[in-house]
């Protein structure tokens, strides 16, 4: 007999989905995308024709992103105005 019950792993995936990449770093969807054009995080990888984002890449790049107490300045002025 099958199981119904959605297998649960015993370890963190390498490689996450669009949902589970924004779920990763705690925004919307629609704010991850925006936060990839403004290239604040990283392009997905391919795996055959599906799309997977790099659970290493995506720690660097939420690493890099600066601090509410840091001033806005060139280098974080494409930022969304939540995260300046």
């Amino acid at each position: 007999m099958l199981n119904s019950k959605p297998c649960q792993l015993s370890f963190t995936p390498r490689g996450l989905s669009r949902v589970e990449a924004a779920q990763y770093i705690g925004v919307s969807v629609g704010l991850f995308a925006e936060m990839i054009t403004k290239q604040l995080m990283p392009e997905p990888r391919l795996m055959n024709t599906r799309k997977v984002w790099d659970i290493r890449e995506l720690d660097k790049a939420f690493d890099e992103l600066p601090y509410s107490n840091q001033p806005a300045n060139s280098a974080n002025s494409s930022l969304p105005r939540d995260f300046v």
